[in-house]
């Protein structure tokens, strides 16, 4: 395990951020996590950091500030938070995000006082959120598992060590990462087959596409005109190359905000601020969410939705076979960076504008003038399912299967 973790904490550093020498490195993190941060921290400065900063969060704090202070409090953003974010954004500082959900830890929390911190944080940054989006900067989400999550995600293990050893088998297989390979060899061959499936959407050139299954699904997506299909490997502004998910099976567009119309039932639970929403569908007229049913957490389901005007439009499409790695692997991770890479996928807000030809050169106001989803929320959920159907449009009416059977079909 430990030449596994060894291995991981360079792939994070080498293929997910490619730290530049004498660049300054923000690594977030749970206090749970401490062993990988400094794993990272350490590949991090063999590459050639000028410094590496670390932002500690704990989730048992998290859950205690959530149930006793007041909404006025946790609508306050201090002044020092948003100097730190101009900081990051001016110094260039590239992100390394560890994530370690606790599904459902704030299901006791009022979701009127998470909604009145989410809406708050997320406005007063959003600058800095727009900049990362926009890939001013590397970035990179990878996983660590904590012992309350692993238990979640293997209930049938005998202890929470045994639950952790297990988790950590399945993150660090989900992110190619195994005894006897190279895992930043393995990932160059890995971003140049996620490249093909780029290439071949963006020369189809789809008007629109339609997903049905057997499960209620029925919905008609259509794609922002000179849109782009990305997955994998990305660009930041200053022409350095990055993947920002580990893992990462999905490629990826951006739809036209107003042209989605339907209903999609989603196949896995959303885990937002918190509450794990489960069993919920939504249906879109002229691309607004316009009714939905959550049978679990309706309420934060509602919250999520209600964040902007944005949060009712999608951000994001993106496709992946059933039959690849992570599903494959047939475990619910109840985390969207792990589920999201198993299924066929939609974000509800913010759209990334590397998805429009020019995007990350244009304004906020280029982008909306286009038809552009702007949100303070990106949240992805999952529909897709071993029987998902899709044909595409292209704009001669010419009409191609693209999914069959859970699959693509091209």
């Amino acid at each position: 395990m430990e030449q596994l973790l060894q291995k991981y904490a360079e792939l994070i550093v080498k293929v997910g951020a490619n730290v530049q020498k004498d660049q300054r490195v923000l690594i977030r993190a749970t206090t749970d996590n401490n062993k990988i941060v400094r794993l990272i921290t350490k590949e991090a400065y063999l590459v050639g950091a000028k410094e590496v900063l670390v932002q500690w969060s704990d989730d048992e704090v998290s859950l205690l500030d959530g149930l006793h202070q007041s909404i006025e409090t946790m609508k306050e953003v201090p002044e020092y938070v948003v100097k730190r974010a101009e900081y990051l954004v001016e110094e260039n500082v590239c992100h390394i995000a560890i994530t370690s959900p606790v599904p459902g830890l704030l299901k006791d929390v009022d979701p009127n006082k998470l909604q009145a911190r989410a809406l708050a944080t997320q406005t007063k940054l959003q600058f800095f959120q727009e900049f990362v989006m926009g890939n001013g900067v590397q970035w990179v989400v990878a996983a660590a598992p904590n012992p309350t999550w692993a238990k979640r995600v293997f209930p049938e293990a005998k202890s929470s060590d045994e639950a952790e050893k297990l988790l950590w088998e399945a993150i660090l297989k989900a992110s190619r990462v195994t005894k006897d390979n190279d895992p930043i060899k393995e990932w160059e061959l890995h971003n140049k087959t996620l490249s093909k499936h780029n290439n071949l959407l963006n020369e189809l050139n789809f008007k629109s596409l339609h997903f049905k299954n057997s499960l209620g699904t029925d919905i008609t997506v259509e794609l922002i005109k000179d849109h782009i299909w990305s997955g994998g490997q990305e660009v930041s502004l200053k022409g350095v190359l990055f993947n920002p998910n580990i893992p990462t099976e999905e490629t990826f567009t951006m739809p036209y905000k107003y042209g989605v119309n339907g209903k999609v039932v989603a196949t896995k639970p959303l885990n937002y601020q918190g509450k794990l929403i489960e069993d919920f569908w939504l249906e879109f007229k002229d691309g607004k969410v316009v009714n939905h049913f959550a049978k679990k957490e309706q309420a934060a389901l509602e919250a999520l939705l209600n964040l902007d005007e944005g949060s009712r439009y999608l951000g994001e499409i993106a496709l992946i076979s059933h039959d690849s790695p992570i599903s494959n692997m047939n475990i619910l991770f109840y985390n969207t960076l792990f589920d999201e890479n198993a299924s066929c996928h939609m974000a509800l807000g913010r759209a990334y504008p590397m998805n429009v030809k020019g995007g990350t050169n244009m304004t906020k106001e280029e982008l909306q003038a286009i038809d552009y989803n702007n949100s303070l929320n990106h949240e992805d959920f999952m529909f897709g399912s071993s029987d998902m159907e899709i044909v595409g449009t292209k704009y001669n009416g010419e009409k191609v299967v693209v999914f069959k059977n859970g699959n693509f079909a091209i």
